[in-house]
């Protein structure tokens, strides 16, 4: 009989950004390789949109704002009383600012820094107790991007939250391994999503062409990157936590 290493079957999975993009196709994969979902996001008409393109059976959604970075925790609590513990958490939730910094305002760097990574060191904090993960331990994936290690005019204040979500995964995975709580990052380059419709809105055709001659493979699909974050949830990766895994069709190579 062949054996799936990517076999999610029995495992209950957050993912945080669910209503569209990265979020969505990462829960639609994961609950094709059986996984049960709970799906937060702040829109619950494109969260039902989510919900109905799952398979299987069990799958909730729970609107939810994570800028109340204050009730993460207890959000967790109760949801893994109610929905059931966890055995993975994927925060593909964020906001993305394109603006040079002589207009980068602190609270452009505040919003920005609270969604990506204040939730995420909110949503760690919140797996650290036992009642909320599963028995045999839990994996997180945090989504990152390739803007941490290589510059781009015009996103100083996403980088910037990008790269602390770095420091956030290597510290935590170290921390939490004791827990059998595992941490890594996808550091996706660009792909077709809502968030680059909004990217590219300012730039002419032959900026865009520049963007997708600098990966090599071409500009990847939302998918190419929820298959990644499936695995990193998924028991193949068991022996993988403090990783950062550039999913970027070559863009870092050059």
């Amino acid at each position: 009989m062949a054996v799936n290493p990517m076999d999610l079957s029995g495992m209950n999975v957050l993912v945080t950004g669910a209503s569209s993009g990265l979020g969505r196709a990462s829960a639609v994969l994961m609950s094709q390789l059986g996984a049960r979902l709970l799906l937060l996001g702040r829109n619950t008409e494109r969260l039902q949109e989510t919900l109905d393109s799952l398979d299987g059976q069990g799958h909730q959604s729970l609107a939810f704002d994570l800028g109340d970075v204050a009730a993460i925790a207890a959000m967790l609590d109760q949801q893994a009383a109610s929905f059931g513990k966890f055995d993975g958490v994927v925060h593909a939730a964020g906001i993305l600012s394109t603006r040079p910094l002589r207009v980068s305002s602190p609270d452009v760097f505040e919003s920005i820094y609270r969604i990506n990574v204040v939730a995420a060191g909110q949503l760690l904090r919140g797996i650290t107790k036992r009642s909320v993960i599963g028995d045999h331990g839990c994996s997180v994936v945090l989504v990152g991007s390739v803007t941490s290690s290589v510059g781009v005019p015009g996103l100083a204040a996403y980088a910037a939250s990008k790269s602390a979500i770095l420091g956030l995964m290597r510290s935590a995975a170290l921390e939490l391994a004791p827990s059998r709580i595992r941490v890594n990052a996808v550091l996706p380059g660009q792909f077709e999503s809502p968030m680059a419709d909004q990217q590219w809105k300012g730039l002419t055709e032959e900026q865009i062409a520049r963007i997708g001659a600098m990966h090599p493979l071409g500009i990847g699909r939302a998918s190419d990157v929820a298959n990644c974050i499936a695995f990193l949830v998924s028991p193949a990766a068991r022996w993988v936590t403090g990783s950062a895994l550039a999913v970027d069709g070559g863009y870092t190579a050059h």
